[in-house]
């Protein structure tokens, strides 16, 4: 299956019926990350970290990567989320090269594409407010396995030591 997804349907294709169904472990990769908001109970809008936090509470390991700090509204958030801090379920690396959008659900079910993780990219936001995006949601098992397979390298610090913006890395993984 490859489904071509638009504009607000990466929220509610992506946020708001792929990433929630995740059971062993949710890998996103983006360039750009910023406090996005979901719809939570009852209609209202939470933090897309008290999403991740409760899938790690739930025994899902996260995996996050991203191209630079985000802003002092993400860390506020993501201070609230106790379970983000101490869990060895969810990992959090900044790597300045960083510009795939990815989000990977238990190997089974893929989102390749334009959209950041941000409001206007893929969050909750008004179709007048939002950018548009294009992007394609597939369970193409060797699509998902070579994804996979470059995440990890990333992960696993491959490209660190040729890395040509190794003066931009404030972490570098080796």
């Amino acid at each position: 299956m490859h489904e071509l997804i638009l504009n607000e349907r990466h929220y509610e294709r992506v946020m708001d019926d792929v990433v929630p169904r995740a059971e062993r472990f949710l890998w996103i990769a983006t360039a750009d990350i910023k406090d996005v908001h979901v719809e939570g109970a009852r209609g209202k809008y939470v933090p897309f970290l008290s999403v991740l936090s409760d899938l790690v509470k739930d025994g899902v390991e996260v995996r996050l990567i991203h191209a630079k700090e985000p802003g002092p509204a993400f860390r506020e958030d993501f201070d609230r989320f106790p379970a983000l801090i101490q869990s060895d379920r969810f990992e959090r690396i900044l790597c300045p090269r960083m510009h795939m959008k990815v989000i990977i659900v238990d190997g089974r079910m893929a989102y390749i594409g334009s959209a950041n993780l941000t409001g206007a990219g893929i969050g909750a936001k008004s179709p007048k407010r939002r950018n548009f995006e294009a992007g394609i949601l597939t369970d193409d098992l060797a699509t998902i396995e070579a994804l996979m397979e470059e995440l990890d390298r990333l992960y696993l610090g491959e490209h660190c030591g040729d890395c040509g913006r190794r003066e931009h890395c404030p972490d570098p993984i080796v």
